[in-house]
């Protein structure tokens, strides 16, 4: 006689997050700084450059990890919005309509109007909790520096509690070292939120998602790392040839996944950590020129590309 024995199939999921450079919608907010991306501004934001970039990353989303998972990301964390009524037209677009996307949004106090958000797939995570964290930033004048919220949302994925932690920290537009001491701050910061999921359940599982505009060598990432003893699996994707950004022909890793060491556990019925990679398929690269290779970018200064996004998507693979 002949036994069989069935294994339960594993089931894995795509975890991604992409900075989807200034989804913007072409009315004029009299609240910030959006004048350049209106129809009337010189580089003439018009509804139909709108749709097809709505169009692009929609398309994006749905492919990020198929290959490693066959189906879209449950999960996405997205820098760049503008505000609700964006994301609900990213979500209701034919390349997203049927994947049963909502999403998590909160407006923050960026001086440019652009927030983080998070979109979900309802069959799969389900939203038990989400709260924003303001970074409190001085600039060299003694002013209040405006800059994006942190947002948390926690819930369970599979019916397996996770928290997620999406990040678009400042930026090193006056300089690196300039503006080193916003990305420790808010370095910082995370490390205060992990602090406080793991006050109500020192087991929490933890991703921490963002553009971080620092590299995995950086000072603010290294200290976020050693604060939890944090996993970073990014560090080993930048080269010379590859990054997610690319700034005077030099790649950054500026987007990284950084996660809590429980992911590594061989426990049954839990969410493990499988691997890590960059989304630069050719269709979201430069073809030709002095920027082959680089991010197909939707505005190269005030000229229109017609492309996606200055950054590539990453994405994490979790398997139950």
């Amino acid at each position: 006689m002949t036994l069989n024995f069935f294994k339960k199939k594993d089931i894995s999921h795509t975890i991604a997050f992409y900075n989807i450079e200034n989804l913007f919608d072409i009315y004029d907010d009299a609240f910030t700084r959006d004048d350049d991306l209106i129809p009337t501004a010189e580089k003439r934001w018009s509804i139909k450059r709108y749709q097809n970039k709505l169009r692009k990353i929609a398309y994006v989303i749905a492919n990020i990890g198929k290959k490693d998972t066959q189906k879209h990301p449950v999960i996405v964390g997205l820098a760049e919005i503008e505000n609700e009524a964006v994301l609900k037209d990213l979500v209701n677009t034919e390349h997203l309509a049927g994947l049963n996307y909502d999403f998590v949004h909160y407006n923050s106090p960026d001086e440019r109007g652009i927030d983080v958000a998070f979109i979900y797939d309802t069959t799969v995570f389900k939203v038990a909790y989400s709260k924003t964290y303001t970074l409190e930033l001085i600039d060299e004048f003694g002013v209040v520096d405006l800059t994006r919220d942190i947002l948390l949302v926690s819930g369970l994925l599979e019916g397996l509690e996770l928290h997620c932690i999406v990040n678009h920290w400042p930026s090193r537009r006056t300089g690196n070292a300039e503006t080193e001491h916003k990305r420790i701050k808010a370095s910082e910061k995370v490390t205060q939120i992990i602090s406080e999921i793991k006050e109500k359940n020192p087991e929490a599982k933890i991703v921490i998602m963002g553009d971080f505009n620092d590299d995995p060598s950086s000072k603010s990432i290294k200290a976020l790392e050693l604060s939890h003893g944090l996993y970073n699996p990014m560090g080993t994707l930048l080269s010379q040839d590859r990054g997610t950004t690319s700034h005077r022909h030099e790649w950054n890793l500026f987007d990284q996944f950084l996660v809590t060491p429980n992911f590594f556990e061989r426990k049954k019925n839990t969410l493990r950590y499988v691997n890590t990679n960059i989304f630069d398929e050719d269709f979201l690269k430069e073809m030709e020129g002095k920027y082959k290779g680089s991010p197909y970018r939707t505005y190269v200064g005030k000229r229109y590309k017609g492309g996606y996004s200055d950054h590539f998507p990453i994405y994490l693979i979790l398997r139950k």
